[in-house]
């Protein structure tokens, strides 16, 4: 699979996470965006916020971090998104996500498109395309020469099967975590499959070049051209797990669009997805030598 060039599109939702700790910008693709850019590549950030006082507010936290808002779209009717974020005891997140909102009115325009077309990579997610309008935008964008990769994000009650399926056909590169696998397995009856099973099973009808599978801080899995690939994760102190998998994710395209080998990029994103997990917040501050050193300590 080669990739034009190093220039990466993320798509998607972007809204402020109201944790109990306070509110946080948040949004799959953005943190993924930020997480790239704290890495040091080259990427680009669109979804859309409402005119009121939060979307002026997420505007000026992504030009304080470096991400330039020209494909940030402004909806004169529908509000920013907010997201109520619970922690368990373990730490892992529920979400209650409020609709509908500025990003489910994403709409084509000659800029997106023109930035699809000179990109390398486009990172999409699933939770975007709830709504018809930003769904047929994203799906227009797909159509590029551009190697796609989806973050498979299945938040009830927006994991309508048709819709997720149709948008995993259109892709390269999956990203998925253990428990979204195994739903997929419960809608063929495949659930009595071993992981490796499920896993090649997965790849095979989705015509999928490569699945990563993230466990949580029991690592991840690779799968690529018929080779498994694992890597058992840093044991890090949990603060909490939102971001985490964005920042896995970052760190594993970050590795691939470097040259490293599959087994190395993993180990990458172990390390960025563990380190993040450690700090508040999806997206805290950190350079990329902490991560290389978190790699070497362990």
């Amino acid at each position: 699979m080669k990739i034009k060039n190093n220039q990466i599109l993320c798509i998607g939702e972007i809204l402020w996470d109201n944790l109990p700790s306070g509110a946080k910008p948040g949004g799959a693709p953005m943190n993924v965006a930020l997480h790239l850019n704290r890495i040091g590549q080259k990427v680009s950030i669109s979804s859309k916020v409402g005119n009121d006082e939060q979307g002026k507010k997420l505007l000026a936290f992504l030009e304080d971090s470096g991400l330039h808002t020209d494909l940030i779209q402004i909806d004169e009717t529908l509000p920013t998104s907010e997201v109520l974020v619970h922690l368990d005891e373990n730490s892992n997140a529920t979400y209650e996500i409020c609709e509908p909102v500025a990003w489910d009115n994403l709409v084509l325009t000659d800029s997106l498109i023109n930035q699809a077309k000179t990109s390398g990579l486009i990172i999409y997610g699933t939770l975007a395309s709830r709504n018809p309008e930003t769904r047929k935008t994203i799906l227009r964008l797909l159509e590029n020469d551009i190697v796609k990769l989806i973050d498979v994000n299945l938040r009830q009650p927006y994991d309508t099967r048709e819709i997720v399926e149709e948008l995993i056909l259109k892709s390269d590169i999956v990203k998925l975590n253990d428990e979204e696998l195994g739903v997929f397995g419960q809608w063929y009856n495949k659930h009595k499959y071993d992981e490796e099973s499920l896993v090649r099973w997965f790849a095979e009808a989705y015509n999928s070049k490569m699945v990563i599978v993230t466990k949580g801080d029991k690592g991840a899995l690779l799968y690529s051209d018929g080779e498994f690939y694992e890597h058992p994760g840093f044991k890090v102190d949990a603060v909490d797990t939102v971001g985490a998998g964005d920042a896995f994710l970052a760190g594993f395209i970050a590795a691939l669009l470097e040259g490293k080998t599959n087994d190395k990029a993993l180990e990458f994103a172990c390390a960025t997805g563990a380190f993040v997990a450690s700090k508040a917040g999806a997206t805290p501050e950190y350079d990329r030598i902490e991560i290389e050193q978190l790699q070497i300590s362990k």
